[in-house]
């Protein structure tokens, strides 16, 4: 993009000033160390950073990855870290100056190196079961990264239906924008909570279960085929994507 071009046209009262923002932000690519090219400017652009998957990456790469967001645009979020690099990568950021938030039974890590900003957005975030929770924090600190405020409910699925009532009266309370429910088994939770309220719920199987569960395709499977009319369902163990799709929505509602 040729940013001379794009002023110049903004001087000229040709060009608002948002176009021409998002024209600028289409070619903020940064390249970090000859392996990476890093799209510093979506947060900016698109409300949602980009993620650093590390499951396949080396610490070195992941922290000069994550080192270069903070600077660029001052969030950086990481998923799928092995465990024993956490505390490593969390210690690096703090260097950095970065508030780091982590989540137990999850390997997500996101680090600020500004203060956060207006509340943009509320979101509610639901687990059926305890083995869900992890899916569920990975959803609550992609949310946290796009300036949303988080309640969450864990173990509140259908075995024990009752438990669903009061959860969904506090998200109520809460005034959620959005919704987000994990499910694994059959993966039943999200269809309910979607039958019992107008909020928009996406629904995130995870690869929870006996036997034919299959990884979690019995839950993907049921959520996809629900009886309940509009409930968005992203793929298994996709806890960023849900909370990427949440967060969305609510920011736009607010």
């Amino acid at each position: 993009m040729d940013i001379d071009k794009v002023l110049d046209e903004l001087r000229r009262g040709r060009m608002d000033a948002r176009t021409a923002r998002t024209l600028l932000s289409l070619d903020a690519i940064e390249s970090v160390g000859g392996f990476a090219k890093v799209d510093v400017a979506r947060r900016r652009r698109t409300g949602t950073p980009e993620v650093i998957l590390a499951e396949t990456k080396t610490l070195a790469e992941t922290k000069a990855i994550a080192k270069k967001m903070l600077e660029k645009s001052g969030v950086a979020i990481v998923s799928r870290l092995g465990v024993r690099d956490r505390a490593k990568l969390a210690a690096f950021l703090r260097k950095q100056g970065a508030t780091v938030s982590t989540a137990r039974r999850t390997t997500t890590v996101l680090a600020r190196s500004r203060r956060r900003g207006r509340i943009a957005g509320r979101v509610g975030i639901m687990a059926a079961g305890t083995s869900d929770i992890g899916i569920a924090e990975e959803a609550r600190l992609m949310c946290e990264s796009m300036d949303c405020e988080c309640a969450t409910a864990y173990d509140v699925g259908v075995a024990g239906l009752a438990r669903v009532f009061p959860a969904l009266e506090a998200m109520a309370k809460f005034g959620a924008d959005a919704l987000v429910v994990v499910a694994g088994m059959e993966g039943a939770l999200p269809t309910v909570v979607a039958s019992l309220t107008d909020v928009p719920v996406v629904g995130v199987p995870t690869s929870v279960g006996y036997g034919y569960a299959r990884r979690g395709l019995a839950a993907l499977a049921s959520m996809l085929q629900s009886c309940a009319p509009g409930l968005v369902v992203v793929n298994i163990d996709n806890g960023i994507g849900g909370g990427a799709a949440a967060a969305r929505i609510a920011r736009r509602a607010r």
